[in-house]
């Protein structure tokens, strides 16, 4: 990711790879001390011989900060030298009109001394400070990559607990319960597998909803759906924040997991189209059927699954909708920006 700071400008870089630092330097102190003369060349026309030495501070300055200890040398050199020379009376001359001028110019070359030593020191302390702050950012990007990874196992860890545990289960509403539980750890195991591919490439802690809600689906048609029952899928790979991920996901679960309860129950065969679309700010999840529909037996409003949807659809800052008639039925997750949210 580029760095725009203006600390981390640094004209070594500014050449070709291969082309020594001290040569970059050298050439940078140069150039600055060129443009203080041009500059210089055009305050004389309107105040000659005023502040001779005045630009060498603020150009000593930026070439020390930017192109570093010997790009300021280089600069303090050449442009000191050419304002004694042709600005000072006499002009186009190193000798002094008046007996305190050799003070003077001592004083004035002593003090861009200091200004090149001070932004020098303030230069270094700049940079291993910031590579003090990058180590431990990246320090920090590696425990928490560390810190998914053991999630992730510890979920599939128990989702494959959960699963050994439903084989064992002779009572078939016990079993279900039990399989439920374990699609909903998938869910959460998913997401954090998920990160762990897409944190080097994306914004940390967004997840790639393509991969992670296909994964999703993929589990769930395997484990609840029959054969005769066709899904299709049309996910965008939108990065979402992984708490908002998370939500959608265990939505999406929920859906299916209705779906292949309720509206091919019964063996029916069937269409199930899911489709995510929209942008990271404004998108929508649509669970489409042509299953059993209003002839379904299903929970109630109050049901375990209902009521967890509610749940999981404001854990995403999204609105939910359920429309069930003869032909089927559709479940909605939409998420508008903020300023076209209903209050």
């Amino acid at each position: 990711m580029p760095n725009h700071k203006l600390t981390a400008v640094d004209a070594a870089n500014f050449l070709p790879q291969g082309v020594p630092a001290l040569v970059s330097q050298i050439m940078f102190g140069l150039l600055l001390a060129v443009a203080m003369i041009g500059l210089r060349a055009l305050i004389d026309v309107v105040a000659p011989t005023s502040g001779p030495f005045a630009l060498v501070y603020p150009t000593v300055l930026i070439a020390t900060l930017f192109g570093r200890l010997y790009a300021g040398i280089v600069c303090l050199i050449v442009s000191f030298l050419w304002a004694w020379y042709v600005v000072l009376p006499f002009n186009w001359s190193f000798a002094f009109e008046q007996d305190t001028d050799p003070a003077r110019v001592t004083i004035n070359m002593l003090s861009c001394v200091v200004v090149l030593a001070l932004a020098e020191i303030f230069r270094k302390a700049v940079r291993i400070r910031e590579a003090e702050l990058h180590e431990s950012l990246e320090r920090r990007r590696w425990l928490m990559a560390e810190l998914q990874h053991r999630t992730k196992n510890n979920f599939a860890l128990v989702a494959s607990m959960i699963e050994l545990q439903k084989r064992r289960q002779d009572n078939p509403a016990a079993a279900a319960a039990l399989e439920d539980a374990a699609n909903r750890v998938f869910s959460f195991s998913r997401a954090y597998a998920q990160l762990a591919v897409d944190g080097a490439d994306r914004k940390e802690g967004a997840i790639d909803m393509a991969s992670y809600l296909e994964d999703v689906i993929d589990h769930l048609v395997h484990a609840s759906f029959d054969e005769n029952v066709t899904v299709n899928r049309r996910i965008a790979a939108i990065p979402l924040p992984r708490d908002q991920a998370v939500a959608i996901g265990l939505f999406l679960n929920e859906a299916l997991t209705n779906a292949a309860k309720y509206a091919f129950g019964d063996g029916r065969k069937g269409e199930l189209t899911i489709t995510l679309d929209g942008t990271a700010s404004d998108w929508r999840l649509d669970v489409r059927d042509n299953g059993a529909g209003d002839a379904a037996t299903s929970d109630s409003d109050g049901g375990l699954g209902r009521s967890l949807m509610r749940t999981f659809a404001q854990q995403a800052g999204a609105e939910q909708d359920i429309e069930v008639n003869d032909q089927g039925c559709r479940v909605t997750l939409t998420r508008l920006p903020l300023n076209t949210q209903r209050a």
